[in-house]
């Protein structure tokens, strides 16, 4: 399964528990309907940066790596800020992944708490 498929099944699993959540209880809800879907979720993954050869642990973790294709990360914020979208970019060129999506669900409307990042294409 290739990362544009994979993505349109974490968007489906979004609509489906859209219902005004906490962060912690859509990851949950998240990781459930997507393993219920087929799809294998890795949870609070730890992301190191490696400088001059060394491996530096500095606490970042992805909310979800899915089929080890598409990194997920989830909010419930008012709104969605620039850096949101640049950590998102930082996690994908850290682990080498395209497709990342930034899903919020503080939204009236979950389609306005999707932000699809590809990085790497050219």
């Amino acid at each position: 399964m290739r990362e544009n498929e994979i993505s349109g099944m974490i968007v489906d699993a979004a609509y489906k528990i859209h219902t005004g959540l906490l962060e912690s209880v859509y990851e949950a809800t998240m990781v459930y309907e997507l393993k219920r879907r087929g799809l294998a979720v890795e949870t609070q993954q730890g992301i190191p940066v490696v400088y001059e050869d060394v491996k530096l642990d500095l606490g970042s973790r992805a909310d979800l790596i899915v089929d080890r294709l598409v990194l997920v990360e989830l909010k419930s914020i008012d709104q969605v800020a620039p850096v949101h979208r640049m950590q998102l970019l930082t996690y994908l060129r850290l682990t080498g992944l395209r497709l990342g999506l930034l899903l919020n669900f503080n939204v009236a409307l979950i389609k306005d708490g999707i932000t699809r990042v590809v990085y790497g294409l050219h």
